[in-house]
């Protein structure tokens, strides 16, 4: 593939379409962020509760041009000044992600751009490591990742060079989709995880003892698919009918409720029931970060993912004193964004490691 690009320039124009947010981005050096766009989808998918891939897709179509169209203007940057498109390959949502890479392909090959394919899982672990960079600390190695949103929890040695080695992954449910689903239940809609961030605080995070998952095999691989259920049998054992349809009526009538309104509705008891919840997600997951950090003899931290957002977990992330730099991106990169995919791809550039147009999506791509 040629390339109509300046031979000194080093703009990636990035394209994430993963799962349920189409976004567009123009990053240079692989670290300042000339714009970053993202469209929600948050409003499509909340009245089913949870993401519905067809709907996904139709939304990403609708989206796509625009949002790309946005991020260059706002860059103000024309294709010509740019080195390459990097797109999301994967993992996540196979319709999702053909929309992106398809509008990749079809602007590399209009443009006459190198394609970098990239994986969504690294761009997470980018979107830290552009930050810190950004903020003049740089990232020491080895360095720890931790990668925790709605699909993916995962632990990873990240080694000189960018390459990466798997400690630890969940083995049924991902942080984040633990979050939704104990939301949905007790009827917070969807997403959960920023409601039960805003309330836990008002909760007694030791009024419900739930148990620590014990992992057989890799200790430092995660399990919430068992609190989940502690929560579930908790719920059926009171009968708290009458106040999830209230909670329910609110979101019909407010589609985005204050915490102010969801205290309305939410009696002490739940309230509590979310800070236990939210106490020993976080719990498990730094207690494991610490456990694979040590192991590994990390120097530094990085979480990154939406879980990352939650303020919860980093205000216990700062208060364990693990002795090495923990490191967040911004809640805005934190989320799914295209700044990460092309700030990931500024290594790639480097290398010239480009795919060519039989790029395919794969909905369960690993990192390592």
């Amino acid at each position: 593939m040629g390339s109509e690009a300046q031979n000194n320039s080093s703009r990636i124009l990035g394209i994430e379409s993963s799962c349920d947010e189409t976004a567009a981005a123009v990053v240079e050096d692989g670290e300042r962020v000339l714009s970053s766009v993202v469209a929600s989808q948050l409003d499509t998918h909340g009245r089913y509760g949870g993401v519905v891939p067809e709907l996904a897709s139709r939304e990403h179509l609708r989206a796509i041009v625009p949002v790309v169209r946005e991020a260059l203007e706002r860059a103000g940057c024309a294709h010509r000044e740019l080195a390459a498109i990097a797109v999301t390959s994967g993992p996540g949502l196979v319709g999702s992600l053909l929309v992106g890479m398809t509008y990749a392909k079809a602007l590399c090959f209009a443009w006459r751009l190198p394609l970098i394919a990239v994986n969504h899982i690294e761009g997470h672990i980018h979107a830290v490591r552009m930050e810190a960079a950004q903020r003049g600390e740089p990232v020491e190695y080895p360095a720890l990742a931790l990668v925790a949103s709605g699909g993916h929890t995962h632990l990873f040695e990240v080694r000189e060079g960018l390459t990466y080695r798997l400690l630890g992954k969940t083995r049924d449910d991902a942080a984040g989709e633990a979050y939704d689903k104990v939301a949905k239940l007790l009827g917070f809609g969807y997403p959960g995880g920023p409601v039960i961030d805003a309330l836990a605080p008002y909760g007694n995070p030791d009024a419900v003892p739930f148990t620590l998952a014990r992992m057989k095999g890799n200790a430092l691989d995660f399990s919430f698919s068992g609190l989940k259920t502690a929560v579930l049998r908790w719920v059926r054992e009171r009968d708290l009918e009458f106040e999830i349809q209230a909670r329910r009526k609110l979101i019909r009538s407010h589609p985005r409720p204050t915490a102010d309104q969801w205290l309305a509705v939410t009696p002490q008891t739940t309230l509590d029931l979310l800070a236990s919840f939210q106490h020993t997600v976080i719990q498990e997951l730094l207690r494991r970060a610490a456990a694979s950090a040590s192991q590994i003899g990390a120097r530094s931290i990085l979480v990154g993912g939406g879980v990352a957002c939650n303020q919860g977990l980093r205000k216990a992330a700062a208060q364990m004193r693990l002795g090495v730099p923990v490191l967040f991106a911004t809640p805005a990169l934190s989320t799914d964004n295209a700044a990460m995919i092309a700030a990931a791809a500024f290594p790639k550039l480097v290398r010239k490691e480009f795919s060519d147009f039989t790029l395919r999506a794969s909905a369960g791509l690993k990192l390592a």
